[in-house]
């Protein structure tokens, strides 16, 4: 059995962490860690959560890295920039799911990340990525710096575009909107239920840094490249969910069947990632309520002729691929574990 720690146990994303460890079958959850409602149960904290794991939220003690195999971060970024440097290497392998390491040049990371001092040490050697993407480098990995929600879907819709056709993509616009849980338990007025719900809040209308990080990883990787990438993201009152649509102006024309069957190519290996044709079903998808309490992304890829643009639909749960499942992915992959193994859970729908 690998040995897991969480470490911020109390929020939602740590709360889904162990709904999903706790349902794997060769995970062992071994640390619960918090610096708020130490002593409390999971049950306690997540009223769906009943099953006693026989631990309660401890405080962050050396005697960690001896309990644990892969300790989860579900931390503030500052949070995990500090325990990473703490843990790494003490540990066989930290996942973080914050965006302490996600940005990797220095200069984009102070922008986004102002108040987050991190070792530049670890920020060179970190592995960041969608695993459907990096997997190989996760293999023997000793920190890992996951995605946000919106950089897993705008990454994954991208990929085959850049990394599989080689295009370059000149401008890319991408419009995202999420439920209410991306923004976490934190008490904030304008979400608050009489505020939030039926609304369409822009929270983040001219620029946001996950499309920081997206950036970033496409710098990184080749061929193809993206000229320049900016998004407005809006709330909208789901609880879980999000959807991204990219609106991509390439420098070159696209088939839409080629584009179609491009995707289909490029994740035929990918079992969460779902290409899906926009009219297959009973309702238009990608939709956010198709995947929710699932590992899985949605894409759609269409051709505009008329904009001279190619648009591609990404749906996930923010809360699952865009967070929790994808630090179990990770620790699949990172341990020489089937990739679906404890994630092969069907979506809730209605939900």
């Amino acid at each position: 059995m690998i040995r897991i720690g969480i470490v911020g146990a109390s929020g939602l994303a740590g709360g889904e962490l162990i709904r999903l460890v706790t349902q794997h079958p060769d995970l062992e959850l071994a640390f619960l860690g918090g610096s708020s409602n130490i002593g409390r149960r999971p049950a306690e904290l997540h009223p769906g959560l009943r099953t006693d794991v026989g631990l309660a939220v401890e405080p962050i003690t050396e005697d960690l890295a001896d309990r644990c195999d892969a300790v989860l971060l579900a931390t503030p970024a500052s949070v995990s920039a500090e325990l990473a440097t703490k843990l790494t290497d003490r540990v066989p392998c930290v996942i973080d799911l914050s965006g302490a390491f996600r940005i990797r040049d220095s200069e984009l990371h102070q922008r986004w990340y102002p108040s987050v001092e991190r070792s530049t040490e670890l920020a060179d050697r970190v592995v960041y990525g969608v695993p459907e993407l990096v997997g190989e480098q996760l293999t023997d990995a000793s920190l890992i710096s996951l995605p946000g929600c919106y950089a897993t879907a705008i990454t994954l819709g991208l990929a085959p575009l850049t990394l599989e056709l080689g295009l370059d993509l000149g401008n890319v616009v991408v419009d995202g909107k999420s439920g209410s849980s991306g923004s976490g338990l934190r008490p904030r007025t304008a979400d608050l239920h009489p505020l939030r719900d039926g609304a369409i809040s822009a929270y983040s209308p001219a620029g946001h840094r996950h499309a920081a990080e997206v950036s970033d990883f496409f710098e990184h990787a080749k061929p193809g490249r993206i000229g320049s990438l900016s998004m407005s993201a809006y709330g909208v009152s789901h609880v879980r969910g999000l959807l991204a649509s990219c609106y991509v102006f390439p420098e070159e024309s696209v088939d839409a069947r080629e584009l179609h069957r491009t995707f289909l190519r490029f994740y035929k290996e990918h079992p969460f990632v779902r290409v899906r044709r926009h009219n297959e079903t009973l309702i238009p998808v990608p939709d956010p309520q198709a995947v929710l309490g699932s590992n899985f992304c949605d894409l759609t890829a269409m051709v505009d002729p008329d904009g001279g643009r190619i648009v591609v639909l990404s749906a996930l749960d923010n809360l699952v691929k865009g967070a929790a499942g994808q630090g179990v992915q990770a620790v699949n992959l990172r341990f020489g574990l089937p990739v679906e193994k404890g994630l092969a859970m069907q979506p809730v729908m209605p939900a």
